[in-house]
């Protein structure tokens, strides 16, 4: 079973390899909310991110043997990336299965991190085909499987985080806030904490659409959530580990969720405000202070940055989150008359002084009375929403609110 002298050794194994990463006092937060808010900044990492802690633990728990027959792994991230991080330093042959789909620049990455130690291999189209041809592997070699999260080496590498944190805050800690996927790197620091922090309540912050660890302390039992929305793709699991799940299902203090389009708020916030460049899972817990903020005033809260993988290509669909979920980007079908003057007739009575039109998608139909048109409006103030969706219904324009239809609005955007 996870020990705390186990991530005591961890500590030590790490040395060297993984950095004791910052814990900084965020003033900006603290001011914003009431409170003292630290930010454990793991997407320090060499990798950026906390995986080479779990990573590199259980592989240098292994025998010469294992080491020279190999280790396998599958992930489409960070992971893979520590995998490959270890691969390097334990010269150790290392064989990666990441789905086709991945970006190449996350499969650059883990080739730059693993060099001439790693082989990357494609396989399918998610997550799963990867995972699948990877058992198969290791069942055909004889290679040790590392798993990203339901390990308890792996899981003793992450906790390594919570020790750091109450070995240099020496103040009191209310809250710390993890962000979870498989539920490793919150199962490590609860472990710790009870060891270290045991009046620190620990809060596990999971994305709206893929509850899986919330969903199966409600149920009592490890549950696979059967659709989830793999946005916050370092987060996004349809079930957390078995081990994780024993270990968080007491210790947690609770679990929170975060909707997506805040996250990507957040992503953004922390680029334009603080210059700090983040993935979507390593802004989970700071999404999470703003819908928490009555809980926490007064409180010492330190909020786990987990990772900053983050893909620009990803950076359009960021900020569309954004705009839907802070109420300023609006879509509509408009069926319009086919009359001369009419679209003439929607920009004078129907848009606001400062409502611009970002989208427009319209080709007259022959025999028809109405046509209809893909508008997007992005809003000033999202208070006008209700005004334009008023002047809308006046002026007798039939219309479909694509904003309350989000699998219609998905499949036209």
């Amino acid at each position: 079973m996870i020990s705390f002298k186990g991530i005591v050794e961890a500590s030590k194994v790490l040395e060297g390899v993984a950095i004791k990463s910052p814990l900084i006092y965020n003033s900006l937060l603290s001011n914003r909310y009431g409170c003292h808010v630290w930010l454990k900044r793991e997407d320090l990492q060499p990798v950026r991110s906390y995986k080479i802690r779990g990573a590199y633990n259980k592989m240098a728990s292994l025998s010469n043997d294992q080491l020279q027959k190999g280790v396998v792994c599958a992930s489409a991230g960070n992971h893979a990336q520590g995998v490959a991080y270890a691969c390097n330093k334990l010269k150790a042959k290392g064989v990666i299965f990441m789905p086709a789909t991945t970006p190449a620049q996350k499969v650059k990455q883990v080739i730059m991190f693993g060099k001439e130690y790693i082989d990357v291999k494609l396989i399918g189209d998610t997550f799963d085909d990867a995972y699948s041809e990877a058992t198969k592997y290791c069942n055909d070699h004889h290679a040790v499987f590392i798993h990203p999260f339901d390990d308890e080496k792996v899981i003793e590498g992450q906790g390594t985080v919570g020790l750091e944190i109450a070995t240099e805050l020496k103040d009191k800690i209310d809250f710390i806030l993890a962000p979870v996927g498989g539920g490793g790197l919150v199962s490590g620091i609860v472990t710790a904490a009870k060891e270290l922090l045991p009046h620190t309540k620990i809060i596990g912050v999971e994305p709206l659409g893929a509850p899986s660890m919330l969903s199966s302390i409600q149920s009592g039992k490890n549950t696979t959530l059967s659709k989830i929305d793999k946005f916050v793709d370092g987060a996004a699991v349809k079930r957390v580990g078995d081990l994780n799940f024993e270990i968080c299902k007491d210790a947690l203090e609770d679990v929170w969720l975060v909707p997506e389009g805040k996250v990507c708020s957040e992503i953004l916030r922390l680029y334009n405000e603080e210059a700090i460049v983040v993935e979507p899972a390593g802004a989970l817990t700071l999404s999470a202070l703003d819908l928490h903020k009555n809980e926490l005033v007064g409180k010492t809260i330190v909020c786990i940055v987990s990772g900053s993988n983050n893909d620009i290509t990803r950076t359009e669909e960021i900020r569309e989150r954004s705009l839907l979920y802070e109420g300023l980007k609006h879509y509509f079908l408009i069926k319009f008359p086919q009359r001369a003057g009419a679209l003439r007739q929607f920009l004078n009575e129907v848009l606001g002084p400062n409502d611009d039109i970002v989208l427009f998608e319209y080709q007259k139909k022959t025999a028809k009375e109405k046509g209809p048109a893909l508008i997007g409006v992005e809003l000033h103030d999202k208070n006008h929403i209700i005004p334009l969706l008023n002047r809308l219904k006046s002026t007798g324009f039939g219309f479909d609110y694509l904003n309350e239809k989000p699998d219609l609005l998905s499949y036209l955007i």
